[in-house]
């Protein structure tokens, strides 16, 4: 089983109501079997909502109790995004799943790069908190475009 974004599989789950559907990434899993994930909806956040990014700090940063989850409008949502990592992580156990294609840049989901929390679409180093939630515990990431990279090259 293959755990992925749910927006990467065309569900409308993302911030504003749309989603991101990757139609080559759902073409390569087509023979797995997916498990469609939204954090932030496990987690109690509504759609639509307020775009978020991690304040001061990484996924890492947030479950280690250092960083927030902040709304554009400056909302905390921390406990909320910490809850929705749990939930998928759950999902994880309960279904075997050691492997995951997980949205590039999300709070939630982004691996390797994450917006930095100033809301001016800068990037930094880093995992949101969901993504570092599974590499602490194993499980293999990798972002969608990472994986549309890969899957062309060699074999998952």
């Amino acid at each position: 089983m293959v755990l992925v974004s749910a927006c990467l599989c065309g569900i409308n789950c993302k911030y504003n109501g749309k989603n991101n559907l990757d139609t080559e990434v759902m073409r390569t899993l087509d023979k797995e079997k997916i498990i469609p994930i939204c954090p932030e909806q496990l987690g109690g956040l509504t759609t639509p909502r307020q775009p978020h990014e991690i304040k001061n700090g990484t996924g890492k940063d947030v479950l280690k109790g250092m960083a927030r989850l902040i709304s554009i409008n400056g909302d905390n949502s921390t406990d909320k995004f910490i809850r929705g990592a749990f939930e998928t992580y759950n999902i994880c156990k309960n279904f075997n799943v050691s492997f995951a294609v997980l949205k590039s840049k999300s709070p939630s989901c982004g691996c390797g790069k994450i917006y930095d929390g100033t809301f001016s679409n800068t990037l930094i180093d880093g995992n949101g908190v969901t993504a570092q939630l599974l590499i602490d515990n194993n499980i293999k990431i990798i972002n969608e475009c990472d994986y549309r990279l890969r899957f062309n090259t060699d074999k998952l």
